[in-house]
């Protein structure tokens, strides 16, 4: 055979194997989080707090960015699709992400410093504090509590923050012991994952109920449902 088609055919086959091998090795970099992450109707978290600002931004009207996937972020996202030539599902998979210039996860490891005790306990006092309040509400009162356990005026535990004597009114009467239901679990771990809708605030109180004159010398940055947020 001649020694020039043996050396063509032996470049060509070096080529194919090249480009098997950078294949695996791209494939194997795309973990399955990626692969099957996406964000659609009943999602929660800071993901689609990010999607919800970023549409918002750009006139895709989202409402209240709150981190819950509902009827308004859908209708959104089914818009920014149309716009944009993607497919029209309202799910946020891979190539409405990158359109976004979002890249999607199946999780956070953010709050990978609390234990199940701590989202429990936090839960609790979430529910304890403010059932009925709005969502929105519920992760500030959450972010509170892990707002004086970064401060070293508090105790630097959960524990400590939510048992520290007369620090909450749930914990006086009793109300801590309540079961906590599923919406306070999921605000805990949204102030877990690093939701803070307080922006940094360290007391929060009802006008209508608060008793200790104290607490009005705080400066209020904002009010959610029936409580005041200050510092």
């Amino acid at each position: 055979m001649d020694k020039k088609l043996i050396a063509k055919r032996s470049v060509a086959a070096l080529l194919v194997l090249l480009t098997v091998i950078v294949g695996i090795i791209a494939f194997s970099t795309i973990s399955p989080a990626e692969e099957t992450a996406v964000l659609k109707m009943g999602s929660s978290g800071s993901q689609v707090r990010t999607l919800q600002t970023k549409l918002n931004r750009w006139g895709y009207d989202c409402g209240t960015v709150d981190g819950i996937f509902g009827s308004k972020t859908l209708a959104a996202v089914k818009q920014f699709q149309k716009n944009n030539g993607l497919t029209v599902d309202g799910i946020v998979g891979a190539k409405t992400a990158a359109a976004l210039g979002m890249t999607l996860t199946s999780g956070s490891s953010s709050n990978s410093s609390y234990n199940s005790s701590d989202v429990y306990l936090l839960a609790k006092c979430i529910y304890a504090e403010s059932r009925g309040e709005p969502y929105l509400g519920q992760v500030a009162v959450g972010a509170v509590v892990l707002n004086r356990v970064k401060s070293s005026s508090f105790p630097n535990s959960i524990s400590g923050v939510i048992y520290q004597p007369y620090a909450f009114t749930a914990v006086i009467d009793g109300q801590i012991n309540l079961e906590p239901n599923e919406t306070a679990y999921s605000a805990a771990r949204d102030a877990m994952n690093g939701w803070d809708p307080t922006n940094g605030c360290l007391y929060y109180y009802n006008p209508a109920t608060a008793t200790s004159s104290w607490i009005w010398s705080r400066t209020v940055k904002l009010t959610i449902g029936k409580h005041r947020f200050a510092v």
